[in-house]
């Protein structure tokens, strides 16, 4: 009788094992299909690419591929960038090899002092390649692309400058030193360098960034001006207004993501409660506005002004939810609910392509930009990404 306590232990610890094992192996695969379904749609993507030796960004007009911009393209990180996803889940060395290949493409261009994007090139393709190799090339490449984008600071005004004004549409807007909310997205690029070198002058310059964009970028209601223009010798404030928004008053969806986005990653490298409370806030914005259809993929903006009969922005609900899964980390408030409605709704066949689809984008249904006509209704490289980043968030969050 001394052996039969231990022993009935045992037995009901592996009957309840192989009980639940069956539903453990069930939701692993659940977890991993949409993953499985992505590597497949961009396998015939990165054949494409490979025979052009581009990286692709969008369809045109005619239905074919529209490669990045040889000279520079805000968006020439995202594609080697979902490349070291697929192999973050793979370990497959293509993944690897496609990702130098298309990355090593605009390697220079981080020496460019003419555009605020180099956080999301740079931070996207080379970061992420620094962070699952630790190859010290990706590392030299982020600390140049850190130094070339904090030239971009104006003491007097505290942000990085986004647009040069000096020609194209930015020069017909009277601004001086316009500052976009995509901006907060290129921070994550100086907290790393600082992480990095041990040199705090990248940091400092994201905090001061993010606490004047907090000052000036939200409405009482915690959405988001699109562009708020400064003095560039006093920081004063001149406007407030929007390039691809509806309205200056109005709230252009993919500006909301990236507020939530750019404040979530703010708290993950300072533990500033002022910083979780506006991703809190900017979260409580999306995921209660009125206007926000059941399957929670916005319209391109809160107030186009013909909704329903509007664009939806399948980039801004990526790049929401990805943030949204990281958020529900930190936040002591749950997400669950919402971050459980977007993936279900962008895992379906409304938004995912079927296999050999969409030119083999993953995602249908994005907004580049409607006042400029560009971009209308179609895959993004961007949505692709930040979508890929939500499936693996998810599956870590489920796991966990």
């Amino acid at each position: 009788m001394k052996n039969f306590k231990p022993l009935f232990i045992i037995l009901v610890f592996l009957i309840f094992s192989c009980v639940n094992a069956p539903s453990t192996n069930n939701e692993e695969n659940a977890l991993n299909k949409p993953l499985d379904a992505a590597k497949m749609q961009l396998s015939g993507l990165l054949k494409k690419a490979e025979i052009t030796n581009r990286n692709p960004r969008t369809i045109n007009t005619n239905g074919e591929i529209h490669w990045t911009n040889k000279k520079f393209d805000w968006t020439e990180g995202f594609f080697p960038g979902s490349c070291w996803y697929l192999y973050n889940y793979t370990l497959d060395k293509k993944w690897k090899n496609a990702a130098e290949k298309f990355q090593s493409q605009f390697e220079s261009h981080k020496n460019l002092t003419t555009n605020h994007d180099l956080g999301f090139i740079f931070n996207t393709s080379y970061g992420n390649g620094y962070k699952l190799t630790k190859n010290e090339a990706f590392k030299n490449v982020m600390i140049t692309a850190a130094d070339s984008l904090l030239t971009r600071f104006n003491p007097n005004v505290g942000c990085i400058k986004s647009w040069d004004v000096d020609k194209g549409w930015q020069a017909q807007r009277n601004w001086r030193f316009p500052v976009i909310v995509d901006n907060m997205m290129n921070l994550e690029l100086l907290f790393k360098a600082s992480k990095i070198t041990g040199n705090l002058k990248y940091e400092k310059a994201a905090i001061i960034h993010a606490n004047n964009t907090l000052k000036n970028h939200f409405r009482t209601d915690n959405s988001s001006y699109h562009v708020v223009d400064y003095d560039p010798k006093t920081g004063e404030v001149r406007s407030k207004q929007t390039a691809q928004g509806f309205a200056d008053e109005s709230s252009w969806a993919r500006g909301q993501a990236w507020g939530l986005y750019g404040y979530t990653v703010c708290y993950r490298y300072t533990k500033d409660v002022t910083y979780l409370s506006q991703a809190e806030k900017i979260a409580n914005y999306i995921i209660n506005y009125k206007g926000t259809p059941e399957d929670r993929i916005p319209y391109w903006d809160y107030n186009a002004p013909n909704i329903p009969n509007e664009p939806r922005d399948v980039s801004a609900a990526a790049i929401t939810v990805s943030a949204l899964i990281e958020l529900n980390n930190y936040s002591q408030k749950s997400y669950d609910s919402a971050i459980e409605k977007m993936m279900n709704s962008l895992g379906s066949e409304t938004y995912t392509a079927k296999l050999g689809e969409n030119n083999n984008f993953i995602l249908k249904h994005s907004v580049g930009s409607i006042p400029h006509n560009n971009e209308i209704d179609v895959p993004l490289n961007y949505a692709d990404y930040y979508y890929l980043e939500a499936l693996l968030r998810y599956k870590s969050l489920k796991n966990n």
